[in-house]
């Protein structure tokens, strides 16, 4: 396992990380969590990524349980955490849901060190954009959450570059903490945001990424070619806004050639579409997930992967992957 500084910052993160988005208390309890953050940790990932609003909170209280049970020393792991949506999904109050507000914020942070049993969460995001909040207020908030202790770094989740360039610049100009990362969608189907949106972010502010849904949602596994598995994410009642993405003919013809590459690498198609995404140096940690510790080790594997990706395999696989990328 190599490790990545997150853009200009001093903070070292593992080129693969494991996130709990659908599976923690979901489909995996901490038990089961523990197995794999521990077998994680053992193969050299030091960064594990949760969110306030995945399984409405509880996914944090698993992953502080699983950390709690480990015991490690506070210095040799990082945890993130995200906020926008909240947790009273049907309440009436406006200011506990989709924002980014400063009243949200101050109290969000603290219900997250709750669940998640810590003194502090090293890296926290703004999971949305807020339109109907001024930046100046949310880049303020989230300056004060660092400053106060409760957080370390800060950073934002699938916001364009003119927002992004838009927060630094208030905090560059009030002297404040400034976002440092920012966690994007990116896979061999989805490029553009990453590739080009944020180009210009890269040198001019120093903006790491820890990219998340590196087998888009699993079609890069190859298991939706034939259809939609029962057992599979695209299965569940709150992901079939996934299926059509999925079952597209044409993304799964490509899927197809792509497993002739990794055939030919030694591989499996799952590592061969992790590793497409660590080999871009932008990129300081993609975030991986597993609802098994199998499924974990076949993804950590991707890591002797990075390697093999040449200027020829790599000349081979664009062509694949650019026709249908958006």
């Amino acid at each position: 396992m190599q490790y990545r500084r997150i853009g200009s910052s001093g903070l070292r993160l593992s080129e693969l990380s494991l996130g709990s988005w659908v599976t923690y208390h979901n489909q995996v309890d901490s038990a089961a969590a523990r197995e794999m953050m521990a077998a994680a940790f053992d193969a050299g990932v030091n960064f594990f990524d949760n969110a306030e609003a995945y399984a409405v909170g509880q996914s944090e209280v698993v992953m502080g349980e699983a950390i709690k049970a480990l015991k490690w020393p506070r210095l040799n792991y990082v945890v993130s955490t995200k906020f926008f949506w909240g947790l009273d999904r049907e309440g009436n109050s406006i200011n506990r849901k989709d924002t980014l507000n400063r009243k949200y914020l101050s109290q969000a942070i603290d219900g997250s060190l709750q669940r998640m049993g810590l003194d502090f969460i090293d890296l926290v995001y703004c999971h949305r954009s807020d339109p109907h909040t001024p930046i100046e207020e949310t880049v303020w908030a989230m300056s004060d959450m660092i400053t106060r202790g409760k957080a370390l770094y800060w950073g934002t989740s699938e916001w364009s570059a003119d927002e992004i360039r838009a927060a630094w610049n208030v905090a560059e100009r009030h002297h404040l903490h400034k976002p440092i990362v920012e966690q994007p969608q990116y896979h061999l189907f989805y490029r553009k945001r990453v590739e080009q949106e944020y180009k210009r972010l890269y040198e001019d502010i120093g903006l790491g990424l820890t990219t998340w849904s590196p087998l888009a949602s699993g079609l890069l596994t190859g298991k939706y070619r034939n259809g939609v598995p029962l057992d599979s994410r695209g299965a569940r009642q709150d992901m079939g806004f996934l299926v059509k993405g999925l079952t597209d003919a044409a993304r799964n013809a490509a899927v197809t050639q792509l497993e002739l590459i990794a055939t030919e690498l030694s591989c499996s198609l799952n590592q061969l579409a992790i590793a497409w995404a660590a080999h871009n140096p932008r990129v300081s940690s993609v975030i991986t997930g597993a609802s098994n510790l199998a499924q974990l080790q076949s993804n950590l594997g991707a890591v002797k992967v990075i390697a093999q990706l040449t200027p020829d395999v790599m000349a081979r696989i664009e062509p694949i992957s650019a026709a249908l990328a958006s």
